[in-house]
């Protein structure tokens, strides 16, 4: 079999169903190493550009592959360098690390977005929806709607992935536009360096060309009083121009420390709104698409113990399941439910724990209501949503039984309390203030 005539006759059907940027950058250098007994070996010149195809590219490759070679059985990659024409297969981890920084081939330079960051690999559910939502309508018109963006949540929640998608697709939609994406500690690392070079000016007007400015982890502003004055400067120069500008924090901007109230007003004037953790359809929904992009096919039965047992952040729940993905390559045979368990048992991080006094108690002040009130039998509405949101985060976050929480809130039925669950579930999904006021409960947890 001529594989070079092989690999070449696939590459030019590939070429004509991906982007051309796409095509260069994971296809350049790349061949088929060797066929044996039907497995065809891809040749890839390093270990990112490995996982990469394999992750988003194996079904295309496969299918191609197959349709000019009917004997194949399989496809695998191996890591090569291509010198005079001729290949040989890398084996050792000092070799891969004499490569080019990987950085370089995912991070572009110029603005600094990650284009594995898009919202085809984003999912929404009633934890995001709301921040997808606007997200959307900015895309649709930036710098006219929600004005500054301004999206806040705890780590590993997808806040980066969301702003920096937000980015792409700007890119994509508008090539004309100039976004750039940067931390704040950068942001700071700028302005600090132009004046003790006396380049301020220099400064001002690198920021200002861009029509997207995406600024990351602006909750360590609080205290840099010079950092606040150039960034409102900026800000209203953005404004100005309906030039649109994107914060992401790992706190609501109130909580933020000594930050000056004229930037709170202008985070206000455009869109607050947060990322929670995900709820279980949503982990679910995380975990499905997680192993297709790994091409591992696992027992339903042991994804959904993985979205029930692991309540953390998505990067938490990615990390479980790539344990267990490893384990499973390892192996090659599928996982028990017991092995995926005893994986699991030292990896997940302790529930929150709190007694259902404390969490009626929290509720209580933050709606002004007297505590007892919310275990009486009453009708009035503000008592019967502060019992409801009770009941909703008992069982969310603290995961207390059904039963349980109807036995300690006056005696309730247990199906009164799903319906109670439910009925907070689907106000969320309508109710960005209800969310608002769900995310301040939670922080007073803490």
């Amino acid at each position: 079999m001529n594989t070079k005539q092989l690999w070449k006759n696939c590459l030019a059907e590939i070429e004509t169903g991906i982007s051309k940027a796409n095509f260069s950058t994971w296809f350049k250098n790349t061949s088929i190493a060797k066929e044996d007994t039907g497995i065809i070996y891809i040749g890839v010149p390093n270990e990112f550009v490995r996982d990469w195809l394999m992750n988003k590219y194996h079904k295309l490759i496969t299918k191609t592959i197959a349709d000019e070679y009917e004997n194949m059985r399989a496809v695998e990659y191996i890591i090569t360098k291509v010198e005079n024409t001729t290949q040989e297969v890398v084996t050792t981890k000092e070799t891969i690390e004499k490569e080019l920084p990987l950085r370089d081939l995912y991070i572009n330079p110029d603005d600094n977005l990650n284009p594995r960051y898009h919202f085809n690999s984003f999912i929404v559910g009633t934890f995001n929806e709301l921040a997808y939502a606007a997200a959307q309508a900015i895309i649709e018109s930036p710098g006219t709607k929600y004005n500054p963006f301004f999206i806040y949540g705890g780590t590993g929640l997808g806040k980066t992935h969301l702003i920096q998608a937000v980015g792409n697709s700007i890119k994509d939609k508008y090539p004309n536009k100039k976004v750039h994406y940067m931390t704040l500690e950068k942001f700071a690392t700028d302005f600090i360096n132009s004046l003790q070079s006396n380049k301020a000016n220099s400064f001002k007007e690198k920021y200002r060309k861009y029509d997207l400015l995406i600024i990351d982890d602006i909750q360590f502003i609080g205290k840099m009083e010079k950092i606040q004055e150039e960034l409102f400067h900026t800000f209203n120069t953005f404004y100005e121009n309906n030039k649109q500008i994107i914060f992401s924090s790992d706190k609501h901007p109130n909580y933020i420390p000594e930050l000056a109230d004229r930037l709170k007003s202008r985070f206000a004037a455009g869109m607050i709104v947060d990322i929670s953790e995900p709820e279980y359809e949503s982990r679910l929904a995380i975990l499905k698409v997680k192993l297709r992009e790994l091409n591992v096919d696992l027992e339903q039965e042991l994804v959904e113990y993985v979205a029930s047992s692991v309540q953390g952040n998505i990067r938490e729940l990615e990390g479980s399941l790539n344990l267990i993905v490893c384990q499973y390559r390892l192996k090659n045979k599928p996982l028990t439910l017991m092995e995926v368990k005893s994986l699991l048992k030292n990896n997940m991080r302790p529930k929150k724990n709190m007694a259902i006094k404390d969490v009626v108690k929290i509720v209580s002040e933050y709606y002004k209501l007297e505590e007892a009130s919310v275990y009486e039998k009453t009708r009035k509405k503000e008592i019967v949503k502060a019992r409801q949101i009770v009941m909703y985060l008992l069982r969310e976050d603290f995961n207390v039984s059904y039963p349980l929480i109807g036995q300690k809130l006056g005696g309730k039925d247990h199906t009164t309390v799903i319906h109670s669950c439910l009925k907070i579930k689907t106000d969320l999904k309508n109710d960005p203030q209800l969310l608002q006021e769900l995310e301040q409960i939670r922080i007073m947890f803490k």
